[in-house]
């Protein structure tokens, strides 16, 4: 690899477009220069070069005889193996930056990004040589997975991943909008839901061909109520009882009507007990679950998962799925994703051409974008006549309007259902100047941090408070340097996030007491303690009505008091080929891999 750097090196000081392969002259000393090493270092490395074929060297011979050089390899080419070569062994991010500093006056980066984007897709490998026939599906992502653990996942493609390599004992039908039954084939709860049974299914096996037992899921529930982000899922729980090999009863010091809504959550996926005898860092490795699908490898570029053949739910369609991790940067190159999972492109995307006849799914994400003010700060936005200001500020239809992209509404909660009822105020720059003048406000700085996801919101936000004669110190994150887009930042005064209600009402109580939220490390303890007394209230109501109100009664105290200011609703959008089957968007916004199937006959 230095080698091949080297002489790209050289070639882009020597060669350029005047060689075509003739001897140029150069100096040993020019050469030793832009090699950035002695003499006698740069004999050694032209020695090394005309070894592997790429140069010939030339020395002059006497007085008077310049040296000359003969670059053998064509500069294009060359990059262009050389990238993909590092591409196909996984690593994208050395591929990228071979491109980026030497690719200047080439057509190596856009050749590379054509054959990249080929590399991605499904797959359909003929039986040859006594091996099956065999279906893979083969996409980017632009950030490394965070964790395989349910008792610690936070986000959403962690969340997506997590439910395609491990089983829940219940499972929600979103299309029927009812619970349905998955490891745990029945269940009952007494009158007052402080008790639940869970009768388990036969023949459920784990990845590693055991069948799962009460004991498993035993061992699950206790372990995710230590201490683990996901512990919430399970506060309240008195007693995990173990009633036989297949039957459950778990014991609740208070009522929780929802409580089957929880073994839903994919935080309560199902490992094996003791995890199956191996340490913590060994099982996470290659972690087994009772999923449609178990994990093959993984490292740093590649996680590779295969089928469950023996999933009680019935056997996937593909064979494989190979999640190839990008280098952020590459979200910048114009890497698309696969044509199985292809995002929308603007008309004028290299990309684009590809889609004549595709079909397109668009799904308004269930979740929105908000900005939360960390409350445990000192500053400015203590003032709640501050934080009213601010969200005056930031007229959400003026964002909406003026970004465009994927916002399609201004939000006002969590749901975009019940902002759809809803319309933003008018302007009024008078009721800003009163709350300005109410807050006392000195033009301290606030400081105020985003991901790189959210950069043009942010900036947007930057622009209008700075109209006001609000200082604003923004600092953007990439994923390298921010722990999560919606993980606090613990020296911050505001913050800018996503939520997705993935799991509706549970997903809207996590966002309260999952321990990496934002809320629970931005919101003063009272007002935890408050929202926790609400929580607790839904839980025990009768009906998804009161339980709908109760919870309502907190998304509306943050939103009066400004200590949230929702700013907008997104909608997904994923084209897909013709002949792909058996695709529809998750709550999470992915594809479920377990039913995709292609309609193909040759």
């Amino acid at each position: 690899m230095i080698t091949a750097e080297r002489y790209l090196t050289l070639y882009g000081r020597f060669g350029g477009d005047r060689s075509k392969g003739l001897p140029v002259e150069a100096t040993l000393e020019e050469l030793s220069e832009a090699l950035f090493c002695t003499t006698r270092n740069a004999k050694l490395i032209l020695r090394r070069l005309e070894e592997e074929g790429l140069i010939d060297w030339l020395p002059g011979r006497g007085r008077g005889n310049r040296s000359r050089i003969a670059f053998k390899a064509d500069k294009e080419t060359f990059l262009l193996e050389l990238s993909q070569s590092r591409a196909e062994k996984g690593d994208y991010k050395q591929a990228f930056e071979l491109l980026q500093s030497f690719g200047e006056g080439t057509l190596a980066k856009p050749r590379f990004l054509e054959w990249l984007n080929g590399q991605f897709g499904y797959r359909k490998e003929e039986a040859r040589d006594g091996i099956s026939a065999s279906d893979t599906l083969r996409f980017p992502v632009y950030r490394p997975v965070t964790t395989f653990d349910p008792a610690h996942v936070n986000y959403a493609f962690d969340a997506h991943l997590v439910r395609q390599i491990y089983g829940r004992l219940l499972q929600f039908d979103e299309a029927a909008g009812k619970i349905a039954p998955s490891i745990a084939h029945y269940w009952t709860s007494n009158p007052e839901a402080t008790e639940w049974t869970f009768y388990l299914r036969k023949g459920v096996r784990f990845h590693d061909g055991h069948e799962l037992k009460a004991e498993d899921v035993a061992f699950t529930l206790e372990r995710l109520r230590g201490e683990t982000h996901n512990r919430w899922l399970l506060r309240g729980v008195q007693q995990i009882e173990v009633l036989g090999p297949r039957v459950l009863r778990i014991h609740l010091n208070r009522p929780n009507r929802i409580f089957d809504r929880y073994m839903c959550s994919c935080a309560a996926s199902i490992l094996p007990a003791n995890l199956g005898g191996m340490e913590e860092t060994e099982f996470w490795r290659l972690p087994i679950g009772t999923g449609p699908f178990r994990i093959v490898s993984q490292s740093s570029h590649c996680i590779e998962l295969a089928a469950h053949a023996t999933y009680h739910e019935g056997r996937p369609y593909l064979d494989g799925v190979d999640v190839i991790i990008m280098p952020e940067d590459c979200l910048q190159a114009a890497v698309g994703m696969p044509e199985v999972l292809h995002h929308e492109f603007a008309e004028n995307h290299p990309l684009e051409k590809h889609r004549e006849n595709w079909q397109t799914i668009k799904q308004l994400c269930r979740g929105c974008t908000l900005l939360t003010w960390n409350l445990r700060r000192p500053g400015a936005h203590q003032s709640e006549a501050f934080r009213r200001a601010v969200r005056m500020i930031l007229n959400t239809r003026d964002l909406v309007s003026e970004l465009g992209g994927d916002r399609v509404m201004p939000a006002f909660g969590f749901r975009p259902e019940a902002s759809q009822s809803r319309s933003v105020e008018p302007f009024r720059p008078e009721r800003v100047k009163t709350a300005l003048r109410e807050s006392h406000y000195d033009g301290s700085v606030i400081r105020f941090t985003a991901h790189e996801k959210f950069r043009e919101d942010a900036h947007w936000i930057v622009e209008r408070l700075g109209q006001w004669g609000i200082h604003i110190e923004l600092k953007i994150l990439t994923w390298a340097e921010a722990p999560g887009c919606g993980s606090p930042i613990h020296d911050e005064d505001l913050l800018i996030h996503g939520f997705v209600l993935a799991e509706d009402e549970v997903c809207e109580i996590e966002a309260y007491e999952h321990g990496d939220s934002v809320f629970k490390e931005y919101l003063d303890d009272e007002l935890l303690d408050w929202i926790n007394g609400r929580i607790d209230d839904a839980l025990s109501a009768d009906t998804v009505v009161c339980r709908r109100q109760h919870l309502k009664v907190i998304e509306e105290h943050l939103r009066d008091e400004a200590s949230v200011i929702f700013l907008h609703h997104k909608e997904l959008r994923t084209s897909l080929h013709p002949s792909i089957r058996g695709v529809s968007l998750n709550t999470l916004g992915w594809i479920d891999f377990k039913d995709i199937w292609l309609e193909k006959l040759d």
